[in-house]
């Protein structure tokens, strides 16, 4: 005995093809959004990174720059370490790098800033900064390292 063939419904078969396409797009679309989603944090993650590695070289720059004996700020060398330090800050505010806010007077913000040292015998109601002793980063609305300082009561 053989079998006899069952009639193809047209219709059945591509009512299911339709479907095996339609799930096929999604989960296309679904990885592609995915691997955008990893791409993203990846390259956030490098850029974290890379500005987290350059901070001590920003430090160092600041320090030279601020202990510069007044007899060296017409010397050409000590000229082309103030322009490295200008070319970095404007590379790194580029990237969206950029400093906390933290002079004198400021409003303390503990969400900004590290309050390492404290004007016990101030009075006053509110806090503000006394005195910035590391500066502080943010990149994006991220803050990279808060800024160390001193605060008192005004």
């Amino acid at each position: 005995m053989t079998k006899a063939k069952q009639p193809v419904d047209n219709n059945q078969q591509l009512a299911e093809l339709t479907l095996d396409l339609q799930r096929t797009r999604a989960d296309f679309e679904n990885y592609r959004k995915r691997v955008e989603g990893e791409k993203h944090s990846a390259r956030a993650s490098g850029e974290i990174k890379m500005a987290v590695s350059l901070l001590p070289v920003i430090d160092t720059i600041e320090r030279a720059l601020t202990h510069m004996p007044p007899e060296l700020a017409n010397n050409q060398w000590a000229q082309g370490i103030v322009g490295i330090s200008k070319q970095l800050e404007k590379q790194l505010s580029a990237m969206n790098l950029k400093r906390i806010d933290a002079s004198l007077g400021a409003p303390f913000d503990p969400r900004l800033h590290q309050a390492v040292q404290m004007d016990e015998e101030a009075e006053g109601e509110h806090e503000v900064i006394a005195e910035e002793l590391q500066a502080g980063y943010m990149l994006g609305t991220d803050v990279l390292r808060h800024s160390m300082v001193k605060v008192t009561r005004e």
